[in-house]
C-alpha cells in the first residue's frame, strides 16, 4: 500500500467512525482508538503535505483565524418561513395550498430548531463552502468553523448528487451551553443568555479552533438540487442520510408525514408536550407540502414560500410572587441582582430565582417587592420576568430600590458611562471579588493548578491564608495540614500542583491575572506583541490600541489594571515565585518580518501550510486569512484560491513564492 493510499483508508475510516459516533450515536472502536487512528493520519499528513486535503478528519480541530467572513450571494434565496400561532392559520394555508391541486396534498411535519440557519454547498461529494442565511440573498462565508462540527461530514458517500445544496440549522446543545456557562461563571464572566445566540455568536468567531471546542450540533433537512430523481422532500431527507447527513430521522418522531389537520395538529401537539425532554432547544414545528413538483407549482410570495408555514410554540410562562431580590458579586465587582421567587413549575422545572440582569431591567419592569410576576423561559435557559400583574398589585408594596453599597464590604457602588451594569470597586477588600479573582487564576484554562477548587480557595481565604493569588506561592505544607480535612496527600498535590504551574507560558499567566476584557486569545494577543510583563506594564492606551484587534475598552481596561499599586505588588511576588512574565525565544527566532502581515494559500513542497505560519511568526510577522489592503503578502503554493489571487492584484498585494519566502527569512 502506498503512502497515499494509506492516507485515504484512514481517512475513510476515521469519516466513517465519525459519522456512527455523532450522527447515528452507534460508536464501533473506543475513543483511545480513534484518538490513535487519529494521531497516525496527522502524522503521515505533516510528513508528506502534497496529500494536503481540507476535508480530512484532521481539519475538524480548527486553528485557522478570519479576520473577515466573505460575503457570498445564495445560489437559491433562503427565505424565512410564514410564521402562526393558531389552528385555524394552519387550516388557511392547506386550504389555500389545497385549491391549486385535485388531487390530495400530502404534508410533512418537522420539528423547528432553534439555531442558525446555515446552506452548505457540496460538490463532488465533499464539503465546498458552507453560508449564513444573512439577509436571505447573500450571507457570510463560514465554512472554516463549520468544518469544525463532527455532525456536519465532511465527505459524503453513497450515490449523493455532483453538485447541490442542503439546508438546516447549527444550534448548541442544552447540556454543552450549561457546561459552556459553568466554565464562564467559573473564569468570571457573563454567562450567555440562551443557546440560540450563543451558536450563532460562536459561527462568527474569528478563530476557528475556539469554535471547535464549543458543542455545536446541527440537523440538515431539506436538499435542494436539480436531480429529479428524487420527487419529495421526505425521500429526500432519507436519502441525504445515507449520504451521511445527520437528518430528522421518523423513527424518533423527529418528521413525519400527514394527510390531513387532524394528522399534523397531532404531531404539534405531541412535540408541544415533549419538546421539554429534548437535549436541544426547538421553539415551534414546520408542516411542507412534501411533492417537489408542487413546491413549485405553489411558488413563492416576495418573503416566504407558499408551500410552507411554521407553527410557533407559545412560551411557556407562569405567575408567582417576587419574594425578595438579592445581589450578587462578580469576580470583576459586577453586581447581578437576582429575583428570588415563591416556587413555581415551570417547563419541567422548579423555579426559585430569575437573573434581572441589572437596574435599568428592574426600572423597566417596575418591579415591586411582592409583586404577582410573569415569569418565562421563552429561550432562555435561566428564567426571566417578562412582566408584572399590575392589576393584581397591593398599592401599599414598596418598589425595589437598587441597592448602592456593595452587598459583601459595604463599598459604594458605581456605574460607568455607558455600561449597564454597577460595580464594587473594592477589588482588593471585597470577599467575593477576592475569592474570584483567585479562583480564575488556578482554572483550567489560566494556571491549571491541580488540586485547587473553589471550596479549597475558600477555605484558604477564611482563614486568612490567602489574600491575593500571590498568597499561594508563599503556602506552607504545615499550615495547610492545620486546616480541617486536609491530609498530607491532597496537601503535597496542592503543593506540587503550584510548583509545576511554574512553567506555564506567559500568555496564560497574563490571562490568569484577570484583567477585565482580557480573555485567552487577547492576553495570547498582548503576549506576544509586548514580550515581556513589563513592556506590557509600560503601554500606554494610545500604544495598546495600536495592536491587532485591541480597542479603546480593552486598552482603557489593562492601563487601569496596571495603574494599581496592589496589581503590581502581586505581579512582583509572582515573578520572585519564579511565574512566567516574558515569553521564550525560539531558536532561531529574529524580527526580520516585524510588522509584516502575510495570507499562505495553497500546497508547498518543502514546509506544510502550518509550518509556513509558523515560521511566518517565529520571524515576527503576523498571520491573517484573508486578504486585504493591509495584507504585505501572500506566500502562494500549488493550488492557491483563485478569489485570492484576483483580490491580492486588485489590491497590488506582492504574491511570492515559497523560495522567495525563504530568501526572505535568511536574509540573503
Amino acid at each position: 500500500m502506498t503512502i497515499q493510499e494509506k492516507i485515504e483508508q484512514l481517512r475513510t475510516e476515521l469519516n466513517e467512525h465519525n459519522y456512527r459516533y455523532y450522527v447515528l450515536a452507534q460508536p464501533t472502536i473506543s475513543d483511545f482508538d480513534f484518538d490513535m487512528k487519529l494521531k497516525e493520519l496527522e502524522s503521515l499528513e505533516k510528513e508528506n503535505p502534497t496529500f494536503f486535503d481540507s476535508n480530512s478528519p484532521t481539519q475538524r480541530v480548527g486553528g485557522q483565524i478570519t479576520k473577515e467572513f466573505n460575503t457570498v450571494k445564495h445560489r437559491n434565496t433562503m427565505l424565512s418561513l410564514s410564521n402562526t400561532y393558531s389552528k385555524e392559520e394552519i387550516e388557511e394555508f392547506i386550504t389555500r395550498a389545497q385549491k391549486q391541486f385535485d388531487d390530495a396534498l400530502e404534508f410533512v411535519c418537522e420539528l423547528k430548531y432553534d439555531g442558525a440557519a446555515i446552506s452548505i454547498t457540496y460538490k463532488n461529494g465533499e464539503l465546498f463552502q458552507a453560508v449564513t442565511r444573512g439577509d436571505g440573498s447573500q450571507g457570510d462565508d463560514i465554512s472554516t468553523n463549520v468544518r469544525t462540527i463532527n455532525s456536519i461530514p465532511l465527505k459524503l458517500k453513497g450515490d449523493f448528487p455532483t453538485d447541490f445544496d442542503i439546508r438546516g440549522e447549527i444550534f448548541m446543545t442544552l447540556d454543552g451551553f450549561n457546561k459552556l456557562n459553568e466554565d464562564r461563571v467559573e473564569l468570571g464572566f457573563e454567562p450567555f443568555a440562551n443557546p440560540r445566540n450563543s451558536a450563532a455568536g460562536t459561527l462568527k468567531m474569528q478563530d476557528s479552533s475556539i469554535v471547535a471546542k464549543r458543542p455545536l450540533d446541527s440537523y440538515l433537512y431539506y436538499v435542494v438540487t436539480k436531480d429529479q430523481t428524487i420527487e419529495n422532500h421526505y425521500d429526500s431527507i432519507l436519502k441525504a442520510s445515507e449520504w451521511g447527513f445527520k437528518t430528522p430521522q421518523p423513527d424518533v418522531d423527529f418528521i413525519r408525514k400527514a394527510k390531513n389537520i387532524e394528522e399534523i395538529w397531532s404531531f404539534i401537539d405531541y412535540w408541544d408536550k415533549e419538546r421539554n425532554n429534548l437535549p436541544f432547544e426547538i421553539d415551534g414545528i414546520v408542516i411542507k407540502v412534501n411533492s417537489f413538483r408542487k413546491q413549485q407549482e405553489l411558488g413563492f410570495t416576495a418573503k416566504a414560500p407558499r408551500w410552507a408555514i411554521a407553527y410557533k410554540f407559545k412560551a411557556e410562562q407562569v405567575s408567582t410572587i417576587l419574594e425578595e431580590v438579592t445581589y450578587q458579586v462578580g469576580r470583576t465587582g459586577a453586581i447581578t441582582p437576582v429575583a428570588n421567587l415563591k416556587p413555581v413549575s415551570l417547563a419541567g422545572t422548579t423555579v426559585k430565582r430569575a437573573s434581572l440582569h441589572n437596574k435599568d431591567q428592574i426600572e423597566k419592569l417596575d418591579l415591586h417587592i411582592r409583586d404577582h410576576v410573569f415569569v418565562e423561559k421563552g429561550g432562555e435557559i435561566i428564567p426571566k420576568i417578562v412582566g408584572v400583574d399590575t392589576n393584581n398589585r397591593d398599592q401599599s408594596l414598596q418598589p425595589v430600590a437598587f441597592i448602592e453599597n456593595c452587598p459583601e464590604c459595604s463599598t459604594t457602588l458605581v456605574r460607568k458611562e455607558g455600561e449597564a451594569q454597577h460595580y464594587c470597586p473594592n477589588d482588593v477588600g471585597c470577599p467575593p471579588q477576592i475569592k474570584g479573582r483567585i479562583q480564575h487564576f488556578i482554572s483550567r484554562k489560566a494556571m491549571n493548578i491541580d488540586g485547587l477548587g473553589s471550596e479549597t480557595i475558600d477555605t484558604f481565604v477564611e482563614h486568612g491564608l490567602v489574600k491575593d493569588y500571590a498568597d499561594l506561592y508563599q503556602l506552607r505544607e504545615e499550615q495547610i495540614l492545620e486546616l480541617e480535612g486536609f491530609k498530607q496527600k491532597s496537601t503535597l498535590n496542592i503543593l506540587k500542583g503550584l510548583e509545576e504551574s511554574r512553567n506555564i507560558p506567559f500568555e496564560k499567566t497574563l490571562f490568569a491575572l484577570g484583567i477585565r476584557y482580557v480573555g485567552e486569545t487577547v492576553a495570547k494577543k498582548l503576549a506576544k506583541h509586548y514580550k515581556t510583563i513589563d513592556a506590557l506594564i509600560a503601554a500606554s492606551k494610545e500604544e495598546l490600541v495600536t495592536v491587532d484587534e485591541i480597542g479603546d475598552r480593552i486598552a482603557e481596561s489593562v492601563v487601569n489594571f496596571f495603574v494599581s499599586e496592589e496589581n503590581i505588588t502581586a505581579i512582583n511576588r509572582l515573578k520572585e515565585a519564579g511565574l512566567q512574565f516574558a515569553i521564550e525565544e525560539q531558536e532561531g527566532a529574529s524580527q526580520k518580518l516585524e510588522s509584516l502581515k502575510f495570507v499562505v494559500s495553497g500546497v508547498f513542497s518543502k514546509y506544510s501550510r502550518e509550518e509556513i505560519k509558523n515560521l511566518v511568526e517565529k520571524n515576527g510577522g503576523v498571520i491573517a486569512s484573508s486578504v486585504s489592503s493591509k495584507t504585505n503578502y501572500i506566500i502562494a503554493g500549488d493550488g492557491m484560491g483563485p478569489s485570492k489571487k484576483a483580490k491580492a492584484e486588485k489590491l497590488g498585494v506582492t504574491i511570492i513564492s515559497e523560495n522567495e519566502f525563504e530568501v526572505m527569512i535568511s536574509g540573503k
